[in-house]
């Protein structure tokens, strides 16, 4: 039996920040791009983080590859050289991406030692410059996409509202208009990235008071996230909403979010499936092995009747070199025995 395709729409012009996926590293590359907007029509998506040495001294311009129907999509950079950061944010621009955004947030180690990231908040003064040479040089290239800031509440010992205020206060006046932000602080020493999602506590307070001060700044928010809920009370507070780690693991949780927030019919995970397929099909005539694409795929049916047999032969199936999309018809069997 094969999947008959129902048609989806989308009008992103309304409110852009307004639902967005965060930038999530090794996960929101470009088949999991493709594979969230199917989902939602309007949210705003995001790239994994590229440095911008990788894109001006390493000449890895294929990091920029996307296709014009995850738009609107945001390029992440990272770095802290503003003449660097300014050639890749025109690079960026160049390839069409919709924004350009600046991690201020990420706080591995890795990242620290290359003075980026979340200890950036460390240096606001230097942040202000980076935006500030990114906005000039992607202005004069002849683009208008705004260029953003993605942060924390603050890092290590920064335990004052004063602290994330004296940061938002040099970022406007580097000219930044919108800026996400994670609501919970970083800890550089001792905790790793996977504890700095869970450990600090949320402070969605703080970031609330944000708004509330510097109202004609966009004002996203992330963390902990994971109902429709929930982003509706965060909205009734802010601009926006960044899903994170509960819009990978449960991907149909953005098509809910997109039906209760717009009004649009929840299409089926079936019908979703049936739009992929002239994606995945294409991917393996141009030599893309399946497994690429059938890893994002994983949490689909989480939550419901044959679940896990979808995952397992999704799987188990994926690494086999003359897998195609069959293995999706197969992987669906034991969903519609259950359903």
């Amino acid at each position: 039996m094969t999947i008959a395709p129902a048609p989806l729409t989308a009008d992103s012009t309304d409110a852009p920040w307004r639902v967005c996926v965060a930038p999530m590293m090794d996960w929101t590359d470009r088949h999991c791009r493709y594979f969230h907007r199917l989902l939602s029509p309007r949210a705003r998506l995001y790239t994994e983080m590229v440095t911008s040495a990788a894109l001006v001294r390493g000449g890895q311009l294929r990091l920029l590859e996307h296709s014009q129907q995850e738009h609107p999509v945001a390029l992440q950079l990272g770095g802290s050289d503003p003449v660097e950061l300014a050639r890749a944010a025109v690079l960026g621009a160049q390839a069409g991406y919709d924004e350009i955004n600046l991690n201020v947030g990420c706080p591995s180690d890795r990242v620290q030692s290359g003075r980026f990231g979340a200890c950036l908040m460390l240096e606001p003064a230097l942040v202000g410059q980076c935006v500030r040479a990114m906005r000039e040089a992607v202005a004069a290239a002849g683009s208008a996409i705004p260029v953003t800031v993605k942060c924390r509440i603050g890092v290590d010992d920064q335990d004052d509202y004063a602290d994330l205020q004296r940061f938002t206060e040099m970022m406007l006046a580097a000219g930044v208009t919108v800026l996400v932000v994670h609501a919970r602080k970083a800890w550089l020493q001792g905790l790793s990235p996977k504890e700095n999602r869970e450990i600090p506590p949320l402070d969605y307070g703080r970031v609330y008071q944000l708004k509330r001060e510097f109202a004609p700044l966009t004002v996203v928010i992330n963390g902990g996230i994971t109902t429709v809920d929930e982003v509706r009370a965060h909205l009734a507070q802010v601009d926006g909403v960044m899903l994170g780690r509960a819009a990978y693991h449960d991907p149909y949780l953005l098509a809910q979010v997109e039906s209760a927030l717009y009004g649009e019919a929840l299409p089926s995970r079936e019908a979703v499936l049936a739009h992929l397929r002239p994606y995945v099909e294409a991917e393996l005539a141009r030599g893309t092995a399946i497994k690429h694409i059938t890893r994002h795929l994983l949490g689909l049916y989480q939550g419901q009747p044959g679940a896990r047999s979808f995952r397992r032969v999704l799987s188990e199936g994926s690494h086999l070199s003359e897998a195609g999309w069959s293995l999706l018809e197969q992987a669906l069997d034991p969903v519609r025995v259950a359903a």
